[in-house]
């Protein structure tokens, strides 16, 4: 099997130690293509450097997180159109809202993913994009600019039935990770999972967050790597009654499309 991890934190300081065993136990594991998420500018130039330093297994993107939203500036969007003019880097974002954690005020976070978004429609690039607690809010910035709306993925998708039609209606890919496999917030997914079209469904660990709790072994300090995406796999194709090795293929030709990898 050939997988594509759509979202990976490579830039976190959990991997700074063993970045290159990380690469290699991807590799191993038939995860051939990361995308590591750029959150921040410096992040976002960090992630295109690992990018440019692993050609053959990452590519970036870059984004201002809402995490971060608070922090930008004037400055904010000129360097991400800079960024974005590279190769490598695939898509604009991790951007969107966060309603659960507010590091940034809601204002904040509102006027920058509309910026964010404006640069996808100029530049014709995908959207990488987050929403957590922020439904209906994030559905209804984004119909503001369906029309001219790039290809897009929600990325980690943990909602309910309404917030997930409410996207495919807009028209974006799904990205799911180990949230499927815990059993206290992630059971509705299995059900959920199934009413994802095949031709918009995408896998992701979000390393290094959301190991699977199903995991066994767990990993030391629990932390997520793209290793882990066929565990990922193996409980999205269990709740889709498929075969693992149909999924893979499916979610890693929706990913090469999406965001253009060769």
């Amino acid at each position: 099997m050939q997988l594509v991890d759509i979202g990976a934190n490579l830039t976190h300081p959990a991997f700074r130690d063993d970045l290159p065993a990380v690469l290699a136990r991807a590799r191993e594991a038939g995860v051939e293509t990361i995308l590591v998420s750029g959150t921040s500018v410096p992040d976002s130039h960090r992630a295109l450097e690992l990018s440019v330093a692993h050609p053959q297994a990452v590519y970036a993107t870059a984004g201002i997180h809402p995490h971060h939203a608070r922090e930008c500036d004037a400055a904010t969007i000129p360097a991400l159109r800079e960024l974005a003019q590279h190769p490598r880097v695939v898509a604009i974002g991790e951007c969107g809202l966060d309603f659960n954690r507010n590091y940034s005020p809601h204002p904040d976070q509102e006027k920058w993913f509309i910026a964010q978004t404006e640069l996808a429609c100029e530049l014709k690039k995908p959207l990488f994009l987050h929403s957590r607690d922020a439904f209906p809010r994030f559905g209804e910035i984004l119909k503001n600019y369906r029309q001219n709306l790039p290809p897009a993925v929600a990325h980690c998708f943990t909602g309910e039935k309404a917030e997930l039609h409410a996207y495919l209606d807009l028209g974006l890919h799904i990205g799911i990770t180990g949230w499927i496999c815990d059993e206290r917030r992630g059971r509705h997914l299995l059900a959920l999972v199934r009413e994802i079209p095949a031709d918009r469904l995408l896998l992701e660990t979000d390393s290094p967050y959301l190991t699977p709790r199903d995991l066994r072994p767990q990993p030391k300090a629990r932390r997520n790597e793209p290793a882990f995406l066929p565990h990922v796999l193996r409980a999205v194709a269990r709740a889709l009654g498929r075969p693992a090795e149909e999924v893979a293929a499916e979610t890693t030709r929706n990913a090469r499309a999406l965001f253009g990898l060769s």
